[in-house]
């Protein structure tokens, strides 16, 4: 998705309250990882999330913000796999307090995703939630945006690409947005829009 295809995201979801969301997500986010390799991203073992993390890498190295550079944390890294697709599940338990932990599950988290989240929230870590409602993982979490496919005018793929292009705005910045109050067709535009640059989610 690229920087206009965004911009024509923002400028549809401006009437629905769904941009406030997403950026105080990223905001606050960006307001908690302040130590340089104390982003950690990890999500299911069937689903990790590489595509959030490859954003996010793009978008600080963009900007100039080394603390947002995130760290993918993976279930089961294969031999011989590059240094930045070998972190395992160890990296979790040597998490210390100042680092960030962000969980991005579109499926309910397993009992053993929510056991490690909830060891890294004791060693005093900032924990992160990005899901479609998973009860147990957003109380366990410090901050969590849940994206609900009944009420959310977004995809959970498209949520991801909002959070990552908020992450390093400026915040003292809004962009002027205008636009007339959500039409009957906002679901299925966006639905086109997501299509075209990301593929058709699926059902």
């Amino acid at each position: 998705m690229n920087a206009d295809q965004v911009a024509t995201l923002r400028a549809l979801l401006a009437p629905t309250g769904w941009l406030d969301r997403t950026s105080s997500f990223a905001q606050a986010l960006r307001r908690s990882a302040r130590t340089r390799n104390g982003l950690l991203i990890v999500g299911t073992a069937d689903s990790e999330p590489w595509h959030m993390t490859a954003h996010l890498a793009d978008e600080s190295a963009y900007a100039g913000i080394p603390e947002l550079t995130p760290t993918l944390v993976r279930w089961a890294p294969g031999p011989g796999a590059p240094a930045h697709l070998s972190v395992g599940l160890e990296r979790l338990r040597a998490a210390t307090r100042g680092e960030t932990l962000l969980v991005v599950s579109q499926d309910a988290a397993p009992a053993e995703l929510l056991e490690r989240v909830q060891d890294v929230r004791r060693t005093g870590a900032t924990v992160f939630a990005l899901d479609q409602g998973d009860p147990e993982l957003d109380l366990l979490a410090h901050e969590s945006l849940a994206v609900s496919p009944a009420v959310a005018p977004v995809s959970f793929d498209g949520a991801q690409h909002l959070v990552t292009s908020a992450v390093t705005a400026d915040p003292g910045r809004r962009r002027a947005l205008t636009g007339s109050p959500p039409d009957r067709g906002l679901r299925s535009r966006l639905a086109r829009l997501l299509d075209a640059v990301s593929g058709p989610s699926a059902d």
